[in-house]
């Protein structure tokens, strides 16, 4: 899953960008509204994590011209304003959570969890193929009953892969969702993180290679 940060302060973004990272959401980072928009407009995000006051002013304010504009990207705010009338105006301009500072990083981590769940409410909370079974939310991956110790960025090209079986996903397409702008297209770490999958998971072999076109599962 793929999130973009909005934060002007760097210290708090580098805290924020290291605990999602660290359990596997790919992140790219933005200072202000400017550089935000520019990534909203190139990139698929599955969350946006917004500080409330920017350089630029309140990101209530843009993000309500955002929604009115279209933008559908289900967003949290971080704000050191607690009132709650300054909560109530941050839900009403199109937040759809809301988390005051000094703030848990674990618990950030499991609303923006929760909220990339929300727009991808149409996958199943279990992904199953023949006898391997991913648990979203429990990040658990376990094939004949076994459980199997897999990295961040291997859970998140299997969950990929099954979520969209029986199609061919791309290496393009993994790469977008997977990983972050610090990975260069051009690179084989898909082809990587796909060879140290297979040999975790075993025989028969789960993950099919579509010659020229990407990765699909139960495919020859």
């Amino acid at each position: 899953m793929r999130v973009l940060v909005v934060e002007d302060d760097p210290d708090l973004r580098e805290v924020v960008v290291a605990a999602l990272r660290s359990v596997g959401f790919a992140v790219d980072e933005a200072a202000d509204w400017s550089q935000a928009d520019f990534s909203v407009s190139v990139n698929d995000y599955d969350c946006l994590v917004l500080d409330r006051i920017l350089p630029e002013g309140d990101s209530a304010d843009h993000l309500y011209r955002r929604r009115q504009a279209g933008l559908v990207v289900p967003a949290i705010m971080l704000t050191a304003l607690d009132d709650i009338s300054d909560r109530v105006a941050g839900l009403e301009a199109g937040a759809d959570d809301y988390l005051t500072k000094p703030f848990s990083t674990d618990e950030l981590v499991l609303r923006v969890r929760a909220l990339c769940r929300r727009r991808t409410s149409m996958v199943p909370p279990i992904l199953r193929a023949d006898d391997v079974e991913l648990d979203v939310a429990r990040r658990e991956v376990r094939r004949a009953g076994v459980l199997l110790t897999l990295t961040p960025k291997e859970f998140a090209v299997l969950e990929a892969l099954l979520a969209r079986q029986p199609a061919v996903v791309s290496r393009t397409e993994l790469i977008e969702h997977c990983w972050d702008e610090r990975a260069d297209p051009a690179s084989n770490v898909v082809d990587v993180v796909v060879k140290q999958l297979r040999r975790k998971l075993g025989e028969p072999t789960l993950i099919v290679t579509a010659r020229g076109a990407g990765y699909c599962v139960g495919r020859s």
